[in-house]
Formats: C-alpha cells, structure tokens, sequence
C-alpha cells in the first residue's frame, strides 16, 4: 500500500471514528442528562470506549473493502480497455477515446490540431501461414511495443484488427505525423525477429491523415484507410498521408509521399 492510500485510510478510519463517538455521546448526554453526575460520568465514558472499540475496526475493515473494490474495478476497466495480446487499447476504446479529445478540445468555433496513423503489418498472412499463429502473435507484440516506443507519452495507440493499428497523436502537425510515421516504419524494419530461428524482415505500411478542423473518429479513419490503401499498392513497408485544412467530403487532396 502506497503512503498517500494509508494516509487516506488512516483519515477516514479516525473521522468515522469521531463520528460515531459524537452521535453516541450526543445521545448519551440527552437520555442520562436527569441522572445523577456520577452515572452519567460512568455512561459517557462507557458510551466512548464502546464507539471506539466497536467502530474503529469496523471502520477500518469497510474502507479497506471499499479500496479493494475500487482497485478491483479499475482493473477491470483496464482490461475491458486494453488488446490482451498487445497491450494496446481495443477498436471499442481507441476510438471513443479519440471522440472524446476531439469533443473535448474541439468547439463550434475552435478548429483543432492532430493527426491520425493508421498501420498495418505488411505481408502478415505469410507468418501466420509459414511460421504458425504463435508466431504470428509474436510478431505482432513486437510491433506494437515499437509502436508505443516512437510516441508521446500522451498519444494514443490502438489495435483496430487483426494486424492494423491506430495512432493518434492530438496537437501534431504534418510533419509531426510524418517524422512519427516514418520512426515507427523504420523500427519495425530493424527489429529481429526470428521464428524457429529464421530470420524473417518486419515491415509496416502506414497511412495517415494530419488535420486542422472538426471531425470524428469515423471520419479521420475512412480518410487514413484510404491513404493505406494506397501505401499497400504503391509497394508497401512506405507512408502515404494527407492534410485537411478544412473538411473535403471528397478528400481531393494529394497525398505527401
């Protein structure tokens, strides 16, 4: 237990306690205030040592209960939230936590800053199919660790499915998104990894969309897919992205190679 949760602990045991030699005392005083002093000295006393003696530890035992229930609660958040296989957050939570920064910083009359990645493992099918889904897990844990290692340490990283995961970096600016992009294509390459012992290159494509305006999660991701697409035919282990300055239903803008 940590020193601030046994301070908090402590504190609420002593008020409780207090409370209750309070209230008894209280009544004490008004049903024994007609008797003699000395009975009334003996039953407040006795009203004292009985709160204390009972409500101390019960006290006690109620708030270290609710502590472990609220412990218990939030790691099960934790794990509501988070992919088991790669730590990183699940669709469901990346992308209400994604609405919920731009809701939060974002207003009618406030634009705002950031960028969406979308990644995908290229060529995944063939470690599954050559390799076996062990294998194919390791590779993605991998990744994902050389995701999270080239970000901030307010960003967001998701698995969206299968091999494809998402990045959202709040505040960034083109180039921000490009200079990440382009640290996370490169780690992947450089890392080692070797099923049965075979040496086997890692690569990503990445496609992205940096923004300047208002819009949702739904929409940041169908133009950063968009842009994936279009790394995976022009040859893979590449980023394509794009800027919005001003929402295009239409997404007319060229792509920054």
């Amino acid at each position: 237990m940590s020193r601030l949760a046994a301070s908090r602990l402590f504190r609420w045991t002593v008020l409780g306690t207090l409370w209750s030699v309070f209230v008894s005392t209280g009544y004490q005083y008004l049903w024994q205030s007609g008797f003699g002093d000395l009975q009334f000295t003996h039953g407040f006393a006795g009203a004292v040592a009985l709160s204390i003696i009972l409500a101390g530890p019960i006290l006690l035992f109620l708030v270290m209960k609710l502590r472990e229930l609220g412990i218990a609660n939030q790691r099960l958040g934790v794990v509501a939230s988070t992919d088991s296989l790669t730590a990183c957050l699940n669709r469901g939570s990346f992308s209400e936590k994604v609405d919920q920064q731009l809701g939060e910083h974002g207003g009618k009359s406030r634009r705002i800053k950031g960028a969406l990645l979308i990644i995908d493992a290229d060529h995944f099918k063939a470690i599954n199919d050559t390799y076996g889904h062990d294998h194919g897990d390791e590779a993605l844990r991998i990744i994902a660790a050389e995701i999270r290692g080239q970000v901030r340490k307010g960003d967001l990283v998701g698995r969206l499915g299968g091999e494809e995961f998402g990045v959202f970096l709040p505040g960034a600016s083109q180039e921000n998104a490009v200079s990440v992009a382009e640290r996370i294509r490169r780690a992947v390459n450089e890392m080692s990894f070797r099923p049965r012992g075979t040496r086997h290159p890692l690569s990503v494509s990445v496609g992205g969309v940096s923004f300047e305006d208002q819009l949702e999660f739904v929409e940041l991701y169908r133009i950063a897919d968009r842009r994936l697409y279009q790394a995976k035919n022009g040859g893979r282990n590449r980023i394509e992205l794009t800027h919005v300055q001003a929402y295009d239903s239409n997404d007319l803008r060229q792509p920054l190679h």
